[in-house]
């Protein structure tokens, strides 16, 4: 009741005026909007355009930097400078060109295929579409010690040590429109792990009765 009768008494007496904070004490502020917009506009510019060796900025880098331009600023303050702000220039995405003439021709067949269809013919409720990957040079790791599980005011506790097991071949194929996953691993990659993965696909059902299956490799 206390609080309500203060602010009903400063809106009456000075308007919406009243209802704004009143000045407080404190700290003042330690760097000023242009030095912070200066660690932004650093952010924003790729290293190699200043001839640094970085293919990136990071947070102690920056502050390095800003450090020689006068402006004694932490790792710490530089990161909660640039996640505060709202737009986030510096942040971005590779690509690759497309070198390869055919490439409409030879996309079009695989999106029409994600689309369920084939030379312009819908396909049929037994004609299925199997998109399939290879991942070589795994490593296989396990660890020394189990991991200890989430107990009570305690964290997981992972081992940090673990044991090689030598490099696998994850080859996968994924059922497009039915979401289902099929995968193994390998000692290394070529026409006779592939060959065994399609064996795997269609000796399951309902791909073992399906109707004759077509790979297309590009």
């Amino acid at each position: 009741m206390d609080t309500a009768r203060k602010w009903r008494a400063r809106f009456y007496h000075r308007g919406i005026e009243g209802l704004t904070d009143a000045p407080r004490s404190g700290r003042p502020p330690r760097y000023s909007p242009s030095q912070v917009a200066a660690v932004k506009a650093w952010a924003c510019q790729l290293p190699t355009e200043h001839e640094l060796p970085l293919s990136r900025w990071t947070a102690p880098e920056l502050a390095r930097q800003l450090l020689i331009d006068g402006i004694s600023a932490s790792a710490t303050t530089v990161r909660r400078w640039l996640a505060q702000d709202a737009l986030k220039p510096w942040q971005y995405q590779s690509w690759i060109f497309i070198r390869d003439p055919q490439f409409g021709t030879k996309a079009a067949v695989v999106l029409d295929l994600y689309a369920r269809r084939y030379d312009g013919v819908e396909l049929g409720a037994d004609e299925y579409v199997i998109s399939a990957d290879e991942k070589p040079s795994i490593q296989a790791r396990r660890r020394c010690h189990p991991t200890q599980p989430v107990g009570a005011g305690r964290t997981m506790h992972v081992n940090h040590d673990y044991r090689r097991g030598g490099a696998l071949a994850y080859l996968a194929a994924y059922d497009v429109h039915h979401a289902r996953v099929f995968g193994r691993c390998e000692q290394s990659t070529g026409i006779v792990p592939f060959t065994t993965l399609v064996d795997q696909v269609m000796s399951q059902q309902p791909y073992a009765s399906a109707e004759p299956l077509s790979v297309r490799v590009s």
